[in-house]
């Protein structure tokens, strides 16, 4: 579907300041106003951004309970009690049990340190009875619980009546009530001052860390080189990159471009990303997937395995594993989301719907989100998608911009044994009576609370371009806003009453893609393109009129050669004007 397109144009002062800004750090007028626009208004904001280091983050002790969890632990190694190392089976849940279970096995003198994750189709999500029983078996007298815990409170309150103590380290929603643990770490509790509250769960346990090495005259360095974890997690988890996120990710990604532990290095390997420089999208698209695939169909302690591993042999047949679980993963996902289209298409009140659910008994239960995420993209709307487990309906939602799913779902409470989650992204457990209730109550809930704007699937976009401002400095300069991520995105450009050139042809195994030259009318200036899956558009490029595009600016690598090319997000065939302000 063709979106609208959100612009406006810099005011007077924007101007002013990108020349100076321009003038002061030697920048492109195009980034200096980019970051004008993202709030970089001052030297010093600008000093940081385009420089971070590692001083800028925060003091671990201003989280809430800190010096609690600390003592906690300081105490639990000098008793020589066992420990255990408690995550979730997404990458944000196994990337945290990693690094706190590599820097404790490093930097203390334990050995009595185990970790465990929940199996999705046993257990299911978060902290359960029988991680619990395990812990008490194995002689565990205290759980360091990491990407979840924070709604546990039954779970938490049963572990204590068996003499376990919890070290919460979570970053989602937390309830009015807080789970009797001997500290929770979340900068999202109602009572929290720390400065930054968007962090990944692997981002609390590394600040639960630092403040352990503080504690224990640990050198810094040590824990830095577990930023190739932190910065996975970040980009999985589509957390913002900003503040302390921005630091963390920028010198995590230096750490898996340049030295990575033996685990990503094997999974780097298989997903054919030696010898180029990694970047987030490549995480999101490639790296992080394979991580998810062993929680999706196997168990997601063999993702912990692999990271872990120190042998260079064993973590390459280790990712191989985990490579063949990702292509079962993609067989089963295509094959769960033809279904789940099917259902949509047989069933047009679904379709009018304004949130939709779709069920499937059959469904395996570790591939939902990744439908869920299918479907939102697909109809652009929020989607719940749901199955049987363990004799209950479980399902994963996904949301769209401006609307919160984890308040819709929490509208529905009531009817729900577990839910938890983000504005974006939100699991749900029901009783199987209860699912008819939960579709009309959810509708209800958006029905009253999306708007019409909501509703419609827009562009934001950064800034017009003619295509003699497109250029190496630009590309440059672009790549000193790096890493890219929500709350920082890569810049989206248009540019206004372009042509085909005369070249432009169909390309790709189906020819489903369009590769294009360009002629910007204005300046007469070429720029080479690509517009994956738009091929609906030939027809009308090829007739030789005028069209606008919006597009990100790329850098495109061929026999060791680079070269610029554009990468076409949306086509607008309409007679060339200026893009109104505000939504156009």
């Amino acid at each position: 579907m063709t979106s609208k397109w959100n612009y406006q144009s810099p005011n007077n002062e924007q101007l002013l300041k990108r020349d100076e800004f321009s003038k002061k750090f030697g920048l492109s007028p195009v980034v200096s106003l980019l970051l004008i626009q993202r709030g970089i208004v001052t030297d010093e904001d600008m000093q940081q951004f385009l420089n971070p280091v590692l001083k800028d983050l925060h003091d671990p002790f201003l989280f809430p309970d800190m010096q609690k969890a600390v003592d906690r632990l300081n105490q639990a190694l000098g008793n020589k009690e066992r420990i255990m190392i408690y995550g979730d089976y997404d990458v944000d849940g196994t990337t945290a049990v990693a690094l706190v279970y590599k820097f404790l096995e490093q930097n203390t003198w334990s050995s009595n340190l185990d970790y465990y994750i929940p199996d999705r189709y046993d257990e299911g999500y978060g902290i359960s009875e029988k991680g619990i029983e395990y812990a008490q078996e194995t002689g565990v007298t205290l759980i360091i619980a990491l990407d979840c815990g924070i709604k546990a409170i039954n779970k938490i309150a049963y572990a204590k009546s068996l003499g376990i103590d919890f070290i919460v380290c979570d970053h989602h929603m937390a309830d009015d009530v807080l789970p009797d643990a001997v500290a929770i770490l979340d900068a999202k509790r109602p009572d929290s001052t720390y400065p930054y509250e968007h962090l990944s769960g692997c981002g609390v346990g590394f600040k639960f860390m630092h403040a352990f090495a503080i504690s224990n005259s640990i050198d810094f360095s040590r824990l830095r080189t577990l930023l190739d974890f932190v910065v996975v997690s970040i980009a999985a988890d589509i957390v913002p990159v900003t503040g302390e996120n921005r630091v963390m990710a920028s010198f995590g990604m230096k750490q898996l471009n340049y030295s990575p532990s033996k685990g990503l290095k094997g999974i780097i390997d298989v997903c054919g990303l030696s010898g180029r420089e990694i970047t987030m999208s490549d995480i999101i698209f490639k790296i992080g997937p394979r991580i998810n695939a062993s929680g999706r169909m196997m168990n997601g302690k063999e993702a912990v395995d692999l990271l872990l591993e120190k042998n260079v042999e064993t973590a390459k047949e280790k990712s191989e594993n985990i490579d063949q679980y990702n292509d079962d993963r993609r067989e089963m996902d295509k094959k769960m989301t033809d279904e789940a289209y099917a259902l949509i298409d047989e069933d047009p009140k679904m379709a009018d719907n304004k949130i939709i659910v779709v069920y499937n008994p059959e469904w395996h239960k570790g591939v939902i989100g990744i439908v869920a995420s299918r479907i939102t993209e697909k109809y652009y709307k929020p989607a719940i998608v749901l199955t049987q487990s363990n004799g209950y309906i479980s399902g994963s939602a996904r949301s769209i911009t401006g609307f919160d799913i984890y308040k819709a779902i929490e509208f529905c409470k009531d009817l729900l044994v577990n839910f938890g989650g983000h504005t974006f992204a939100a699991g749900v457990t029901l009783q199987n009576e209860q699912l008819d209730s939960f579709k009309s109550r959810i509708e209800t809930y958006a029905g009253e609370n999306m708007s019409e704007r909501e509703a419609v699937q827009t562009l934001d976009i950064d800034m017009s371009l003619k295509f003699n401002e497109i250029n190496i400095k630009l590309v440059s300069d672009m790549k000193r806003m790096n890493p890219f991520g929500p709350d920082n995105p890569k810049p989206v450009f248009c540019s206004l009453g372009v042509r085909d050139s005369g070249t432009s042809k169909l390309v790709g195994r189906g020819l489903e893609h369009i590769k294009l030259d360009l002629v910007d009318d204005s300046t007469q200036e070429v720029m080479s393109a690509i517009a994956f899956g738009m091929h609906d558009f030939n027809d009308y490029i090829k007739s030789g009129k005028p069209f606008d595009i919006c597009y990100t600016v790329e850098e495109n690598t061929y026999n060791n050669k680079n070269s610029i090319q554009l990468l076409i997000k949306d086509i607008r065939t309409i007679t060339p004007s200026p893009p109104e302000e505000g939504v156009a």
